[in-house]
């Protein structure tokens, strides 16, 4: 999907007014998810980094990435469950592309739900998700308060 598609999706309209989103990225695309966050009423608040083992040099220029960012969003005034005491965690790679299950510990002990991940690949206990890899999508409303656009 382009930067302007996902931005255009209704995520709002499946949030509750006071709300967390957590949207991942890439290097290249940081700057334009600030303005998807925007775009979907979320306020931009915090970068959270993935560590990655290198893999190699890979592709790019100067710098091998082994980073992944995640941008953390707030809507409303919803608490934090608790505060860390870093934006960054080591976790180990998995297949191509897949997300760590650790994210979503880290989400479950920061932002209460209901829990919604978009663009999911499996499903976890005590979350809807929606995707083309989860083929048994839950049906969306509008009370989530919580999500992880992956």
């Amino acid at each position: 999907m382009s930067v302007d598609e996902i931005a255009a999706l209704r995520v709002g309209k499946l949030m509750a007014d006071d709300a967390h989103c957590y949207i991942w990225t890439i290097n290249k695309y940081v700057e334009y998810t600030y303005d998807i966050a925007r775009a979907w009423g979320f306020e931009p608040s915090t970068l959270l980094y993935w560590l990655k083992q290198p893999m190699g040099i890979g592709l790019g220029g100067a710098f091998c990435l082994c980073v992944e960012p995640i941008l953390f969003c707030r809507r409303g005034t919803l608490a934090a469950k608790r505060r860390y005491d870093r934006n960054w965690w080591p976790w180990p790679r998995g297949k191509h592309s897949a997300k760590p299950e650790e994210f979503q510990t880290v989400v479950e002990s920061v932002s209460p739900g209901p829990y919604l991940e978009l663009f999911a690949r499996r499903k976890r206990h005590g979350w809807a998700s929606w995707g083309n890899e989860d083929r048994k999508s839950t049906r969306l409303n509008s009370s989530h308060r919580c999500i992880s656009y992956a």
